[in-house]
C-alpha cells in the first residue's frame, strides 16, 4: 500500500513540474519599435499602424509620422487599440531641447523617453564622450523625472570601450544617477559589441526597463563600431543570440515593456516568425 501510495505521489509530483515547464515564458505585450516600419510610416501612418494591428501588436515606441500632430498620431493609434509607452529622441534635442522632449512624451502619453546614440567621432567612443553622457544624462533625466517621465539610454554596442575592470557601458550605468537614468537593452547590439545580454540583465537588473527583441544572423562580424548591415537582422530564434536565456532574465529583473525592431527589408515576412518564436519559448 505504500509502496502504491510513494508511486501515486511520484506520478503526481512529475505531473505537475511537467505542466509548470510548459508555461509560457513571454506573456508580455508585444510591442515594435516603429524604426522597422521607417520605409513606409512617413508615407501612410494609418496603412502602417493597421498592419501592426493585425499583427497582434498592441504597443509601439515612437511616435509621428506622415506629417501628423502628435495628437493626430496618437487618436489613429487610440483607435486601433495602440498605446505608446515609450518615445524616441536625439541626444541633442534631450540636452539642449529638454522642454520640447517632455511635451513630445506626455502628448503621446509616453512614460519613457529613450535616446540611442552618444555622439563620438572616428567610431571610436571614449572616456570623454563618456563622462560628458553622464553629466547630460543626470541632468535630462532630473527634468524628465520631475515631469512624471523616465530617461533610458538605449546602448548601442561601441560602449564595450575596455574601462578600468570593465567597459564604457559600466562606467555609464555606475556613474549615472539611477533616480534619473535608467536603460534600454537592445539585445542584439549588446551582443554585437561584445557583450552578454543575460548577464548583464542578471548584473545591473532594474536599471534596464526597456528592450528592444532582435537577433543577429549566424557568423555575422563583431565589433565596436555600432554598425552592420540592416540585412544582418534575422528573425528572432534563427540567429545567433540565446533568446531563451535573455527571455528568462529579462522576466526575472522585470523589464516593462518589449519593443521587437527589425531593420532589415524582410519585416512582413519576419515579424510574424518573430511574434510566433516569442510566444513559443516556455519556463
Amino acid at each position: 500500500m505504500k509502496k502504491k501510495f510513494f508511486l501515486l505521489m511520484l506520478a503526481g509530483s512529475l505531473f505537475t513540474d511537467a505542466a509548470i515547464a510548459q508555461k509560457p515564458l513571454f506573456t508580455a505585450p508585444i510591442g515594435l519599435q516603429t524604426y522597422t516600419f521607417r520605409r513606409s510610416i512617413g508615407k501612410d501612418p494609418a496603412k502602417v499602424l493597421d498592419t501592426i494591428k493585425m499583427m497582434g501588436i498592441t504597443e509601439i515606441e515612437g511616435g509621428g509620422g506622415g506629417g501628423l500632430t502628435l495628437q493626430e498620431f496618437k487618436k489613429l493609434c487610440d483607435d486601433r487599440g495602440i498605446s505608446i509607452p515609450s518615445t524616441g529622441t536625439g541626444y541633442d534635442q534631450l540636452v539642449g531641447k529638454t522642454d520640447s522632449v517632455v511635451y513630445r512624451a506626455k502628448t503621446l502619453g509616453a512614460k519613457y523617453v529613450m535616446c540611442a546614440w552618444i555622439p563620438h567621432d572616428n567610431n571610436v567612443f571614449t572616456l570623454e564622450n563618456a563622462k560628458k553622457a553622464v553629466e547630460d544624462f543626470n541632468k535630462a533625466g532630473k527634468i524628465l523625472k520631475e515631469n512624471g517621465l523616465t530617461f533610458c539610454y538605449h546602448a548601442h554596442g561601441y560602449e564595450f570601450q575596455p574601462y578600468e575592470e570593465g567597459t564604457l557601458l559600466d562606467y555609464l550605468i555606475k556613474n549615472t544617477n539611477p533616480e534619473y537614468v535608467s536603460f534600454e537593452m537592445d539585445i542584439m547590439w549588446i551582443y554585437f559589441g561584445g557583450g552578454d545580454p543575460a548577464a548583464l540583465l542578471k548584473k545591473y537588473g532594474d536599471r534596464w526597463k526597456l528592450m528592444h527583441v532582435k537577433d543577429m544572423k549566424k557568423g555575422t562580424k563583431r565589433d565596436l563600431t555600432g554598425g552592420t548591415s540592416q540585412e544582418n537582422d534575422v528573425a528572432v530564434g534563427t540567429g545567433e543570440l540565446d533568446i531563451p536565456a535573455i527571455m528568462k532574465a529579462a522576466k526575472k529583473v522585470g523589464i516593462k515593456h518589449y519593443f521587437i525592431e527589425d531593420e532589415s527589408s524582410n519585416i512582413i515576412t519576419q515579424i510574424p516568425q518573430t511574434i510566433a518564436y516569442l510566444r513559443s519559448l516556455k519556463e
